[in-house]
């Protein structure tokens, strides 16, 4: 079969679609504020293999991973019509517990193995662990919450109810994870139905040879964008702040060698693991890469598995950017990948200075909020990342107070936060002067204050409150965050990470960082 490139530009189409609608599924069916608000899963396409081949626009830290949990599904699992498959284990291809993975067959008629599979992953508000919203300032992984190998929660299309019972006998909100699970299935189905209407209109044979045929194409222009780049190697470093146990200025680096159509990234030279839950696995360190050189790409192409073909990636086992198991990894997933798109782009700016952005915000500024709802007596696990400022570029000054990189979330809204939450937000607005200054200026972050209207706990995981996001091109740095607690009208400066217990009347008030500055004025 030739490949008709007009019937190339509707498969591609078709398969994206698919995945956009699993996500507008999931959306609208999601119990809890961080899903149905905030947008935070992510919807997909795989082939037989597990490869993917088509994804919807969400957010690049799962997508970039999700192929190596649905890998683990298929090695784990025979599959029969009907079955799906939950995981969050991010030794096997997760990212943090909180991220939830739930894989579904494809079948077509006559055939007794899956053809493709249709995937998704969600972030839930709480999965156990030592802190309401898991996401701890934790030393292990057995801290962080229940750990879900690959195990079948459908079977023939019945849900396991005593897997389903188990899981949610270990987390805080059952009844909102019943909610999003139910969400994540329906998403799925979604998938199937329409991917056999595909499949029952074209042929097997024909969406088979598509499929295929959109992952050669995006390989294709992959290695034509990489040979754009000068060959050499480039070199960059920066640091985390802190990992929430004391050890700081942990080193991220990076070098990245140019050879023709090909590219080699090896992070060796960074940390070994640390105590604290900073720690990525490497399948987060994958989606760094595939996100960054994916934005390198200006042709409309599909994101799946042809565009990491031409990109070879190594990284030390046991290190910072691939933890080995048992890790604390809560923080790897939201505020590590941030620094390593940072040097990424860091290290490229070397080789395309017209071309690359100043850093961006490079933190996630993670808040996780739990107790007991006063009014209702009702458990509540709130999470959140909130936006900050992205960094100038050649091209003009960077955005203020939007979500960048790894992170494609929405915000919560104030109505949805005091709706869902015993919370009044006193303050949300752009924070001005917090992006770098130059010939193009950083976009500013914002300012989230909420006040608690019942006793809670409390977990800020944040970055950029020491280290600072960089400039180009002498451009200024954008602006350190900050993190503060206001309590019976005294002020008191956190640190970038801490846990502690709030009470009715306190006040938590985040300033995120601004982005570097471009060029000098």
């Amino acid at each position: 079969m030739k490949v008709n490139p007009i019937l190339l530009e509707v498969f591609k189409n078709k398969l994206s679609s698919v995945s956009e609608e699993m996500g507008v599924s999931l959306n609208r069916t999601a119990f809890s504020p961080n899903i149905k608000e905030r947008r935070d899963f992510s919807c997909a396409v795989f082939d037989k293999n597990g490869d993917i081949i088509a994804q919807a626009a969400h957010i690049p830290v799962h997508l970039g991973s999700m192929p190596l949990s649905v890998k683990e599904a298929i090695k784990n699992f025979e599959f029969e019509k009907g079955d799906m498959v939950v995981l969050n284990d991010p030794f096997k291809g997760g990212t943090h517990l909180p991220d939830i993975t739930i894989v579904a067959p494809i079948f077509a008629e006559g055939v007794r193995e899956p053809v493709f599979f249709a995937g998704n992953r969600a972030h839930h508000s709480d999965v156990g662990g030592m802190s309401a919203g898991s996401m701890p300032l934790s030393t292990n992984i057995f801290q962080e919450g229940i750990i879900i190998p690959p195990l079948k929660l459908m079977e023939k299309g019945k849900l396991d109810e005593k897997l389903m019972s188990f899981f949610l006998n270990n987390v805080r909100t059952p009844y909102e994870r019943e909610g999003d699970f139910s969400a994540q299935i329906m998403a799925n189905i979604t998938g199937i139905k329409r991917t056999e209407e595909l499949i029952e209109k074209y042929g097997l044979d024909m969406v088979n040879f598509y499929s295929k045929s959109l992952i050669e194409y995006s390989e294709k222009i992959m290695s034509k964008t990489i040979e754009n780049i000068p060959d050499g190697k480039y070199e960059f470093e920066d640091y985390l702040d802190d990992d929430g146990t004391g050890r700081e200025d942990i080193k991220i680096n990076v070098s990245i060698t140019i050879n023709g159509s090909k590219a080699v990234i090896d992070f060796s030279k960074s940390d070994d693991r640390v105590e604290g839950s900073v720690n990525a696995v490497y399948a987060i360190t994958l989606s760094c890469v595939l996100y960054v050189f994916r934005s390198l790409v200006k042709e409309n192409i599909p994101t799946n598995a042809g565009c990491l073909r031409p990109i070879e990636l190594i990284t030390q086992k046991g290190s910072v950017v691939d933890a080995s198991f048992p890790a604390a990894v809560a923080g790897g997933n939201v505020e590590t990948s941030q620094r390593i798109v940072d040097v990424i782009l860091g290290a490229l700016s070397k080789a395309l200075p017209d071309i690359i952005p100043a850093a961006s915000q490079g933190t996630m500024n993670n808040i996780a909020i739990g107790g007991i709802d006063k009014k209702t007596g009702n458990p509540f696990t709130y999470y959140e990342t909130l936006a900050g400022g992205m960094g100038a570029s050649s091209g003009g000054n960077g955005e203020s107070a939007v979500h960048s990189h790894m992170t494609n979330t929405l915000n919560t809204p104030i109505e949805a936060l005091e709706y869902s939450y015993p919370f009044i937000i006193r303050e949300y607005s752009i924070r001005k002067a917090s992006g770098g200054k130059g010939k193009f200026c950083g976009g500013n972050g914002l300012t989230r204050e909420l006040q608690l209207t019942s006793d809670a706990e409390v977990t800020v995981l944040s970055e950029r409150r020491k280290g600072v996001p960089y400039g180009l091109k002498g451009g200024d740095d954008g602006g350190k965050g900050k993190n503060i607690i206001i309590m019976n009208g005294e002020t008191f400066k956190m640190p970038s990470k801490f846990n502690t217990k709030l009470h009715e009347g306190d006040i938590l008030r985040i300033e995120t960082p601004g982005g570097g500055g471009y060029g000098k004025k």
